[in-house]
Parts: C-alpha cells; sequence; structure tokens
C-alpha cells in the first residue's frame, strides 16, 4: 500500500479539485491530458494509500463520498496555501518581510491603525500580482511594555513609545507628538463637586483606576498615582475610560481618547493642584545593527510604514482621531 504523504502530492490533490470541479472522469482526463483510464488508476491508487472510498461508482458517475468531499475540500485549501507561501517566498526574495509585527501603545488611534492597514493590504507591488504578501501583526502594548516588545525583538516597529529615555543601541526612534492627559471623574462622582483645583490630600482619599504595564522584564511605570491611595487596575486605556464612567474610581486619561464622553456628559475634567501632564510619544524601529536571526535586517515592508510616519498628518492622526471627533477639550 503506498505511503499516505507520498500519496497526497501537488498532482493528486489538483486531480481531486479537476474531478470535483468538472464532474466526470472523463472530462478531467481531457483537461489533464490523460487518458479516463490512467485518472482512473491514480484515483485507486490514492484510495488505496488513505484506505478509504473517495468516489461511489454505482451510478457510473464520479460522485463523492463524504471521505471525498472532505478531502477536496482540504485539498483546495492545502493548494492555495502552496501557492500563498509560494508567494510570500518570492516577495521575501525580492525584499518584502514574510512577517511584520508592530507594538501599539494604547492611547494610539485604532482607526488611523486600522485605515494604515488597509492601505498596505491595497497596495500593488511592481510584479502586479496584488498585496505584499507579508503577514501583518498587530499587538497593543501599555507604557513601558511598547518598548519590551521592540526590545526584546517581538516587534519590528513600536508606535506610541515613551520619549523620555534614550533608546538601546540598534534602535532608532522619531517623535510622534504629544499628548494631554486631564483629570476626569464620572458627573456623580465626589470629586465632580469640589470646587477650584483639587489637591493631592484631596485625591488620595478616593480610588484611583490605573492601566497595568504590560511590560513583563523592564520595569514596570506607575503614572500619576499617590504612595497609599486606593487602586483599582484594569487592563487596558478602553478599560480605564469604562470604570470611570461607572464611577469605579478617578484618574488622569488621555484627552483625545475621551472628548466624546466628556461632550456628551458622561465625563468631567477637573482641575487640579498638580501640572497638567502632556506625554511626549514617539515611534521606534529595529535598525540594520540590530538584525533579527532569519530575518532581513529591515525590508520594503517596514519601510513603508516609516514612510507613512513621515507624514504630520498621519501622525496628528494617530494621536488625535478617537471616535470620530476633530474637536479639542479645553
Amino acid at each position: 500500500m503506498p505511503d499516505r504523504r507520498s500519496a497526497l502530492t501537488p498532482d493528486a490533490l489538483t486531480m481531486m479539485d479537476t474531478i470535483g470541479r468538472l464532474g466526470s472522469f472523463a472530462a478531467a482526463a481531457r483537461e489533464l491530458g490523460k487518458v479516463p483510464s490512467a485518472l482512473t488508476y491514480s484515483v485507486r491508487q490514492l484510495e488505496d494509500a488513505l484506505d478509504v472510498l473517495l468516489f461511489d461508482r454505482r451510478s457510473g458517475q464520479a460522485r463523492l463520498t463524504a471521505a471525498g468531499e472532505e478531502l477536496l475540500n482540504e485539498g483546495r485549501r492545502l493548494l492555495a496555501e502552496m501557492d500563498a507561501v509560494a508567494n510570500r517566498v518570492k516577495r521575501v526574495a525580492t525584499g518584502w518581510e514574510s512577517s511584520l509585527t508592530i507594538a501599539v501603545d494604547g492611547v494610539i488611534s485604532r482607526l488611523t491603525m486600522f485605515e494604515l492597514c488597509e492601505s498596505f493590504f491595497a497596495m500593488r507591488p511592481d510584479d502586479g500580482q496584488g498585496g505584499p504578501g507579508t503577514r501583518l501583526r498587530l499587538r497593543t502594548e501599555v507604557l513601558a511594555g511598547t518598548w519590551e516588545a521592540l526590545v526584546s525583538g517581538q516587534a519590528d516597529l513600536a508606535i506610541g513609545v515613551g520619549t523620555g529615555v534614550a533608546p538601546p543601541q540598534g534602535i532608532a526612534m522619531k517623535p510622534l507628538g504629544g499628548m494631554d492627559f486631564v483629570f476626569t471623574v464620572a458627573p456623580h462622582h465626589p470629586l465632580a463637586a469640589v470646587e477650584g483645583p483639587i489637591s493631592d490630600t484631596e485625591l488620595i482619599r478616593h480610588r484611583a483606576v490605573a492601566v497595568a504595564d504590560s511590560a513583563h522584564r523592564l520595569s514596570p511605570l506607575t503614572v500619576n498615582l499617590l504612595p497609599g491611595q486606593d487602586v483599582f487596575t484594569v487592563a487596558s486605556t478602553q478599560a480605564k475610560i469604562e470604570a470611570q464612567i461607572r464611577c469605579l474610581g478617578c484618574g488622569f486619561l488621555p484627552e483625545p481618547l475621551i472628548r466624546e464622553h466628556v461632550n456628551a456628559g458622561r465625563l468631567v475634567i477637573k482641575p487640579v493642584q498638580r501640572e497638567r501632564s502632556q506625554v511626549l510619544l514617539g515611534y521606534a524601529w529595529r535598525t540594520t545593527a540590530a538584525p533579527q536571526p532569519r530575518k532581513a535586517p529591515q525590508g520594503l515592508a517596514l519601510a513603508w510604514w516609516l514612510e507613512q510616519l513621515e507624514s504630520p498628518a498621519t501622525r496628528l492622526a494617530l494621536l488625535e482621531r478617537h471616535m470620530g471627533l476633530p474637536q479639542r477639550v479645553d
């Protein structure tokens, strides 16, 4: 009996696809340039190797059995994957990475990121086959976790990194822009009724909502929390916004992300005695000085993303375009 693996060749899968598509052995034999008897023999060889009946021959027609249907469907999927692998290999040979991972901080506009992804996948490289063939992966990180994903080699590009520290060797960084953080509470929170700037003495009496840093190896960051203050920790900026809307705590939030909630009255911006903070963000990527094993140091996919980030309009949109509201809250 033939070995199952050696029997499941691309030619055998193509034969199954042709028979299934045309509905008869004779028509499939004509298209494949074979005599019907040779095609029948090949099918019997495949059935023997798999130890199943692929076609019900009692009616005199090539009717697929349930096992035959499964092989036809899986075979078509495998053939498509083989074509995709061949195309990706060709892309890599012409400078396109097989995959590109982008770490994005949770305060960056998801709307703008997905629009950039749409443009990336819609590209038509010079060979005209459509799409760059690079597998794109987005991962959301928080605070030091965005840096860690890049430095550890888990990401090729990081958007929304803090600019307070010099990048390590082999990492290049450029500024993205500043983002204002404002102190907000739900309208029915006790601090909403406080007149004038709120002092730290008053703040410490109320639970704060904090986003957990996603870093595992780098030292996690703690921002705008007072020593001894009760803290409710959540996993993302969006979860923090939801928690504060539900009056589960108070805290500083990125102004662009909560603009719509403030306009709708779901959150209230309150002045505080401590300085109003603006966070400077950047984007960073691995340079040729920090090559990753089995990967080109910098390919055309990364070059495309860096070219988009050179645009001031794109950088502003990544910081400002949340929920589709362009107007600022002062």
